[in-house]
């Protein structure tokens, strides 16, 4: 299960970072968060701009909706997705990690 947070202006997700993965991808829940895997390393915030992109285009989402909140250096990260309420998001991320 994956925690997703309410916000007035969306809703937070629990992301557990994976840098330099062998592809970009979404791999389900693990602890509670969202594991994103990207190539990128975890250098100069290049893995944070690629999570970003992972799961803006996994999404269907524009960049500008998905915002890092918290957990810049480290592997667990709240990231904010702007203008989705947490049931929406739910089955959006369901959806990509069924296929």
């Amino acid at each position: 299960m994956i925690d997703l947070e309410s916000h007035p202006q969306g809703t937070i997700l629990s992301v557990r970072a994976q840098p330099g993965a062998r592809r970009n991808e979404l791999r389900g829940p693990r602890d509670g968060a969202l594991c994103v895997c990207v190539t990128q390393a975890p250098e100069k915030g290049l893995a944070n701009k690629a999570i970003v992109a992972v799961l803006s285009k996994t999404l269907g989402l524009r960049k500008s909706r998905i915002e890092l909140l918290s957990g810049e250096t480290g592997r667990h990260k709240r990231v904010l997705v702007r203008g989705i309420a947490p049931e929406e998001l739910k089955a959006k991320i369901e959806e990509v990690v069924r296929e």
